[in-house]
């Protein structure tokens, strides 16, 4: 049974419209714990959410802010999706809700017409990154908030090799990439770069890890029909989609976390393997090139660039104390810098400076 609370004590609202797993719902998710600690948080959808948060239905949510707060403040409500934002307008336009709508853009490509209509209509715009800001010309973001990944649920194991064996995978230790198969995630460069250094280095495994929707079947097919030719199939794992909790011993069990995306919004992999104390092999995509100190916490390689990639790929095989070295200190760059607290508190603290019903937000 959820947790119940009064009406009256809630005061943020989150969107969580998509029923598939993503990095939208990871990031939700993480952040939540602390938003519920500094404020009354529901979220409208129950998609993945633990038994003991207050969830809404969207009949709920209009009967919930019919009103405005008993201090005379509205509610807030932060979407991170085209359709939440549609949902809260709806919401607002229809059915009178006394709300205010927050926005955050991760995405590093020009929006659709319809997205910049959308967020001409928010009382708030919210970023991620500074190259995220920078296509958000014609709104421009009210404040850049970086995401975090909670450190207490990604750690270091004690010991890789033991983890390592738990997974059931073959091999003796294991480089792993995580996300959605499809060729945004760059899935066909991880492989590309890593099945010739495969025969190099006979105890590695190669984990794939996430969901493959039907209409990216194809762009799976071909990357299978090149591990086979290739004579590696029993070298490479797919593990399919993995529930939210099985993910941090998945990522202290890898030896090296490649995230090599085309394109990202702002790409929170490679933080939950630096979390957990694992060297990260990345593109210059997302908020990486900000987040991933180049030859620190693992390496940075141009987007698509499979020669580079099997490059440093077989530089950090080659050198596996070094790579573990890397892996500690990416740990310590997120404690300093990416942690949800952090995440958590700013965007709270922004997000109910929207609540007062004539205000409008301090460009920062």
């Amino acid at each position: 049974m959820r947790q119940l609370m009064n009406d009256a004590e809630v005061k943020l609202i989150l969107g969580n419209s998509n029923k598939r797993f993503s990095g939208v719902t990871s990031t939700m998710l993480q952040v939540l714990p602390v938003q519920s600690k500094l404020t009354g948080t529901a979220v409208l959808g129950s998609h993945h959410l633990p038994e003991n948060f207050r969830t809404l239905s969207f009949v709920e949510l209009t009967r919930l802010c019919r009103k405005p707060l008993p201090d005379g403040s509205y509610r807030v409500f932060h979407a991170r999706r085209n359709d939440e934002m549609i949902q809260a307008l709806i919401a607002k336009m229809l059915f009178g809700a006394k709300i205010k709508i927050a926005f955050t853009s991760t995405a590093q490509r020009e929006h659709s017409g319809f997205s910049r209509w959308l967020m001409q209509k928010m009382d708030a715009v919210i970023t991620t990154s500074n190259a995220a800001a920078a296509y958000l010309h014609h709104r421009p973001p009210d404040i850049i908030v970086p995401h975090g990944i909670d450190a207490s649920r990604f750690q270091p194991t004690s010991s890789r090799d033991a983890l390592w064996q738990k997974t059931g995978f073959p091999g003796e230790f294991g480089v792993g990439i995580f996300g959605r198969v499809r060729y945004s995630k760059g899935i066909d460069i991880f492989v590309d770069a890593a099945l010739p250094l495969l025969n190099k280095y006979p105890g590695a495994t190669l984990v794939i890890s996430g969901h493959c929707m039907p209409k990216d079947r194809n762009y799976l097919d071909k990357i299978n029909q090149k591990i086979n030719a290739a004579g590696h199939s029993q070298r490479v794992v797919f593990t399919g989609e993995q529930p939210f909790d099985a993910l941090p011993p998945l990522f202290a069990a890898m030896s090296i976390v490649a995230a090599l995306s085309r394109e990202e919004g702002f790409g929170l992999t490679p933080l939950e393997a630096m979390a957990s104390a694992t060297a990260v092999l990345t593109s210059e995509a997302g908020a990486w090139p900000d987040v991933v100190r180049d030859g620190i916490d693992g390496f940075r390689v141009p987007i698509g660039d499979v020669a580079a990639t099997r490059q440093k790929l077989d530089s950090m095989l080659s050198n596996p104390e070094a790579t573990e070295a890397m892996g500690i200190a990416g740990r310590e760059r997120v404690l300093e810098h990416y942690t949800v607290e952090r995440e958590a508190r700013r965007l709270t603290d922004f997000l109910l400076s929207l609540a007062n019903p004539n205000g409008r937000p301090n460009q920062k």
